[in-house]
């Protein structure tokens, strides 16, 4: 940006942060976004006029709610619940729903921002949102957690529908949870609709979705790579989290020809040289899905090495895969990483990368997959969800993965399309935020000003 463009962004961003004090990590995405596509909104007068950017950063609508609920004792619970309605301009409300103590208005905010971008990438009509609660499911018993979701889902069925609002999981809320909710707006409303999606496959959910979001993080460390001839075949790979996300990643990378060397959860990582194989990823998933155990018990199973407190990025490796939450690669992260022979970051998790971090990796030429393309995986599988859904149609295995990869590829080149430099290479986060935002800013000008 030039020094006028950048003093112009810099003002909006003050003016932002002035009117929504507290929301860090809101102001965090909305920074990266605006520093990417300030110079296409000064070079197009009409986005300027309409105020679009303005109206981008302020959601349509953010709903806060109690949530009351009792546990197996008898007590009462209080709980907050949020959705927030960012943006519909290109399609119904699309984004999921995180049960976490770190829950908060700037959090979802945050979430329901980049979901905007993220799902205008794919190319399918869905708008952005992003909801939650702050609570914690982990050590809940199946009748809490199922007693919560009942009570969270008789406020929020007033706000959702298959062509209004369509919700999906997130940190937190998985299989049981969707369950749940489904069965409560089932209930509610007296209809059967994919007012969800990430459903189970016995009613209404699509193959490949538990998956979609890791083996789509993969697919585009894949195209990047593949554009300067290499692959993931062979590389060491640092993955973080041992949730959906992260363990799908694993399992596609190693399906792949790739060493994923780590694992990890809250309480700390393992480090597994040897590299994980099927048997061991299928051992995790019993430990995390069914047991609801802890990483820790996989080093004491397979005798590898355990970091309590820890995050995997000081371990040596060619790619790095963060698939547990924001903000878990620091400036410190980035600098080890690098010196550890890092040749390309996938965001498996929402703004896993701080812009600290982003800056250190960026300078060492490290190819960057930003959370907005290469998790894009997740929200394309429910959209084909939705589509099966109103087809009252269940495609196979290989038809929704073939979809899958090529909606990946269309991202891909979109971002290389909006970011390539003149030197060749290719800046995917400022690829990514303008191809998000032009498609999303196009359809704003043509409906008028609402």
């Amino acid at each position: 940006m030039t020094a006028t463009t950048n003093s112009r962004a810099h003002a909006f961003l003050e003016r932002l942060v002035g009117r929504t004090p507290g929301e860090a990590d809101f102001h965090q995405a909305v920074a990266e976004v605006v520093e990417s596509v300030w110079p296409v909104i000064e070079d197009r007068p009409e986005f300027l006029e309409a105020g679009i950017l303005e109206r981008l950063v302020e959601p349509d609508r953010a709903i806060s709610f109690r949530v009351t609920w009792r546990d197996d004792a008898g007590r009462v619970n209080v709980n907050r619940g949020y959705r927030v309605q960012f943006n519909n301009a290109i399609g119904p409300y699309k984004g999921g729903l995180r049960f976490h103590p770190s829950v908060r208005l700037g959090v979802v905010k945050f979430l329901g921002f980049e979901q905007i971008f993220k799902n205008s990438l794919t190319g399918l009509p869905m708008g952005g949102a992003k909801g939650g609660s702050d609570f914690d499911p982990k050590g809940r018993s199946d009748a809490e957690v199922m007693r919560f979701c009942q009570a969270f889902m008789a406020e929020l069925y007033r706000h959702i529908g298959k062509d209004a609002d369509v919700p999906a999981g997130d940190i937190g809320v998985g299989a049981r949870e969707i369950g749940y909710l489904f069965g409560a707006y089932k209930h509610l409303t007296g209809r059967w609709e994919p007012a969800l999606t990430g459903k189970g496959l016995a009613y209404g959910g699509s193959l490949i979705r538990p998956e979609a979001t890791g083996y789509g993080c993969v697919y585009f460390a894949q195209a990047m790579l593949g554009r300067l001839g290499h692959s993931v075949e062979g590389r060491t790979c640092l993955v973080s989290g041992s949730g959906n996300v992260a363990l799908y990643t694993a399992e596609k990378l190693v399906q792949l020809g790739a060493r994923v060397v780590t694992l990890s959860d809250s309480d700390g990582f393992v480090h597994d040289p040897e590299g994980l194989d099927e048997e061991r990823l299928a051992w995790v998933r019993d430990l995390k899905f069914r047991r609801r155990g802890r990483i820790r018990e996989y080093a004491e199973h397979f005798r590898s090495a355990y970091h309590p407190g820890a995050r995997p990025w000081g371990v040596g490796g060619e790619l790095a895969f963060p698939c547990a939450t924001q903000n878990e690669v620091d400036e410190a992260d980035a600098r080890a990483l690098v010196q550890g022979g890092l040749e390309a970051l996938c965001e498996g998790a929402n703004m896993p990368t701080t812009a600290r971090a982003l800056d250190v990796l960026q300078a060492a030429g490290v190819l960057f997959g930003p959370g907005k393309a290469a998790n894009a995986g997740g929200v394309a599988v429910s959209g084909l969800e939705q589509s099966q859904n109103s087809q009252r149609l269940t495609w196979t295995r290989a038809e929704v993965d073939g979809r899958l990869c090529a909606i990946i590829q269309a991202i891909h080149t979109t971002c290389v399309r909006h970011g390539e430099r003149v030197d060749g290479g290719v800046d995917y986060v400022r690829g990514a935020n303008v191809g998000g935002f032009v498609k999303v800013a196009e359809a704003m000008l043509a409906q008028g000003l609402y």
